[in-house]
């Protein structure tokens, strides 16, 4: 019998915020996906980082007003640095994890580019907050660069930068191989580095792309049985944050679109998680798309847990 083929979309909380939290936090989540190794699954994993990325951006910011010599980053070379260090955390734990179970299996993280369409409307309404609170001096300065800004009153202003849709994964196909080889994939990190295609050249994006919409795309190009996407709660649910809270177990793609139209799912979190369902299971219908916490992900595949979503 074949593996059962998975993109697995990991949290914040599987992160954690600062270094020292993700050593920590990547060893529990390594547990999770072990877990789920011994369950028959072949992973290729996929991650945020929005609090890695705005720490390095934050940085190499900071770097540069130390000494002048040094120049900022740009958006694309943090999301890379981030997909380098937070891959690498992932991979020694899980290799670890697997190895203590007696499982002997290659994990790999894969720096990965990801297309963007240069006239996308996130372009002219960025979205994204990053980075450290800047004076108004400074949030002049990022201004008269070409860059947006928003003010928190009180605190200062933050940089604000576009979140467009992703078009392609440039380095699909190398994803793919590994995968077929049974191998542990991590991929397509914090969305992955954000590009624009110019003649053959790829050039970094000042942006950055949504986890969960990548993740959809990652499992639909790999033809993946189930997309598992982890986070905070255990299920989705219905009212959420009221008293008629009710969780939802299982959803179709049809149902879906209508509690988001209805407006029950919030912008910045569950929203985005479920638009990626729906996205993978109109490439994919015969797959199916869970919704769960880390905790609960083991009883959730075994379907005593979580919420699936099918077409």
């Amino acid at each position: 019998m074949s593996k059962k083929k998975a993109v697995v979309s990991l949290g914040h909380d599987a992160l954690g915020y600062t270094t020292l939290a993700q050593w920590d936090a990547v060893k529990v989540t390594a547990r999770a996906l072990a877990d789920l190794v011994e369950e028959d699954y072949q992973l290729t994993i996929t991650h945020s980082n929005g609090p890695q990325v705005s720490m390095i951006h934050k940085a190499m910011t900071e770097l540069r007003r130390v000494y002048i010599d040094y120049t900022p980053a740009p958006m694309c070379v943090c999301s890379a640095m981030s997909q380098g260090y937070v891959g690498y955390d992932i991979q020694n734990a899980l290799r670890s994890e697997l190895l203590s179970r007696g499982i002997s299996k290659p994990v790999s993280t894969i720096l990965t580019q990801v297309t963007v369409d240069p006239y996308d409307e996130a372009f002219y309404e960025p979205t994204k907050i990053i980075g450290r609170y800047m004076s108004k001096e400074d949030a002049d300065l990022e201004i008269r660069k070409g860059n947006y800004v928003k003010e928190d009153p009180g605190k200062g202003f933050r940089r604000v930068v576009a979140a467009p849709k992703p078009i392609d994964i440039v380095e699909i196909e190398a994803i793919r191989t590994l995968a077929e080889a049974d191998q542990v994939v991590i991929a397509c990190g914090g969305g992955g580095i954000p590009v624009i295609e110019q003649h053959h050249a790829l050039k970094g994006a000042s942006a950055v792309i949504e986890k969960d919409a990548i993740a959809g795309k990652l499992a639909a190009d790999l033809h993946c049985d189930e997309l598992i996407i982890l986070t905070g709660v255990d299920c989705v649910y219905q009212d959420f944050g009221t008293e008629s809270q009710t969780p939802i177990r299982e959803l179709n793609v049809s149902r879906a679109k209508k509690l988001m139209e209805q407006g029950q799912f919030e912008s910045g979190t569950m929203m985005p998680k479920i638009e990626a369902a729906v996205s993978y299971l109109q490439k994919v219908p015969e797959g199916k798309a869970l919704i769960t916490s880390m905790a609960r992900v083991r009883d959730a595949v075994r379907g005593k847990a979580g919420t699936v979503i099918t077409a």
